[in-house]
């Protein structure tokens, strides 16, 4: 039997300022971006401080306090530099491994990590920005265009290994990319799925895929009331 996705409509599809929206799949965790990254007297702030206060509280000393307080300014830096280069929402995937626990998975935790991010165009047609998005020296792999709901959309994939004495672990990491044009034809939404499973890469490569089918750029509250 066949029945209709559910989905559940996050306090965000009612901002005034949102200007595209889209579904996360299961097993996806939204990292509070404004909260994190907002002024130390803003109203965000303080909500993030009440949220945080019993973590402060539940540490067994002064020590562990501190060592979090460190972890939390250093995720924040790296937020940081994320918004700089345009990315306006982030969320981190945890599923577990369980295609075939005797083998590779064996039922072991896979991490990723989703973003949304914008990217200024030329004024042009949809279909030859998204064309335009892909052609790049960029080294994609797996281009592929397709017909969505929202308009023309390019996915691609780019497959990265960390370079010797860079400081991060020499694991192969690949990423999953959508490039969808806004209607007003001058900004790219770009939607990228990192993930170091690669032996899972089809299947993260369907589930973007599926993230971009239901995304809009017009708010799903105004096609309810219709």
């Amino acid at each position: 039997m066949t029945t209709a996705p559910h989905f559940t409509i996050a306090d965000s599809a009612e901002d005034p300022d949102a200007e595209i929206w889209f579904a996360e799949p299961a097993g996806f965790t939204p990292v509070p971006l404004t909260a994190l990254l907002s002024s130390p007297d803003s109203a965000s702030a303080e909500e993030l401080r009440s949220a945080l206060a019993p973590l402060f509280l539940a540490a067994p000393d002064e020590l562990a306090r501190q060592q979090f307080i460190a972890q939390l300014a250093q995720g924040r830096q790296l937020l940081g530099g994320l918004s700089e280069a345009g990315i306006v929402h982030c969320s981190i995937g945890l599923h577990r491994d369980d295609v075939d626990e005797t083998s590779l998975g064996e039922g072991r935790p896979l991490l990723s990590f989703l973003t949304v991010a914008w990217s200024p165009t030329a004024v042009s047609p949809r279909a030859v920005t998204v064309a335009r998005a892909v052609s790049g020296p960029d080294g994609l792999k797996g281009i592929e265009y397709a017909e969505l709901p929202c308009g023309p959309a390019t996915f691609s994939e780019t497959f990265r290994t960390p370079r010797a004495g860079c400081g991060l672990p020499e694991v192969p990491l690949i990423q999953f990319h959508a490039h969808l044009p806004h209607p007003d034809c001058k900004r790219l939404a770009v939607f990228t799925l990192s993930t170091t499973a690669v032996a899972r890469r089809e299947l993260y490569r369907a589930i973007l895929r599926q993230v971009a089918a239901v995304a809009s750029f017009e708010s799903p509250l105004e096609w309810s009331v219709g």
